[in-house]
This record gives structure tokens, sequence and C-alpha cells, in this order.
């Protein structure tokens, strides 16, 4: 199935774990880090066109630019969205990306910029010397 612009996913997650800071104890309370949001993004563009890719491909991030407009709490449920806008040479995927809380309150909002590249490692060049 080839990839189509336009095409949009969302993954639902709960600000627990790895996902949370206090900002090295400033805030007096635990919530959803810039770097939790940036990869809850990142992994909802990569599924999403995981599916569409030619086979031996894959994807990996390339740029990210969001702002980090909101706070969500521990235990916040948000919603990760990626929307795929725009491929460029084939393989430089631009996707629309956003998080929002159980809300809809905006908690972040962006672009991030994906590229095709082959599943497999290549040779090491010193291999079998």
């Amino acid at each position: 199935m080839p990839l189509e612009l336009g095409i949009e996913a969302t993954q639902a997650f709960e600000v627990e774990d790895r996902l949370l800071t206090d900002v090295g104890g400033t805030l007096g309370f635990a919530v959803l880090s810039t770097p939790g949001m940036i990869s809850m993004m990142e992994r909802t563009a990569a599924m999403l066109v995981y599916p569409h890719l030619p086979d031996g491909k894959v994807t990996v991030g390339f740029e990210v630019c969001v702002r980090h407009v909101g706070a969500a709490r521990r235990g916040s449920r948000c919603i990760a969205r990626a929307r795929l806008r725009e491929v460029r040479d084939g393989r430089k995927l631009m996707f629309d990306v956003e998080v929002v809380d159980q809300d809809r309150r905006t908690i972040g909002i962006g672009t991030h910029e994906r590229r095709m590249i082959d599943a497999r490692p290549a040779p090491a060049a010193h291999a079998n010397r």
C-alpha cells in the first residue's frame, strides 16, 4: 500500500514512568516531559507509515520542531496525533504532530521529519579480513 498524503494516526497514552519529569525536583509534582512528549509524537509518526513502506525499508527520525505549550500531570490521559503532509525525494517524510490531553487541550504541536532507509545495515568495511 503506497504512502498517501493526509493519512493520520493517533495513539492514546497515560502520562507515567519514563514520560515524566519533575524538573530535578523543582516542580514538586511530575508532568509530561518534553522528551517524553516528543517520543510519543515520533512513535506515532513511525507507526503510521510503517505498514505502507516498501519491503526492506524503515524510517528514522531526522528532525523535530515542536512547542511544548501545556502541562499534563502524572496519570493524565493524552493522545498523540501524526499526519503525513509531505513526501520529498521519495524518502523524506514530513508530519504534522501534536499531543492533546483528555480535555482536548493542546500540550504540544509542531512538525517531525523522518527519513526512509534500508532496514538491513550495510556490511562492515572490515568484516572477514
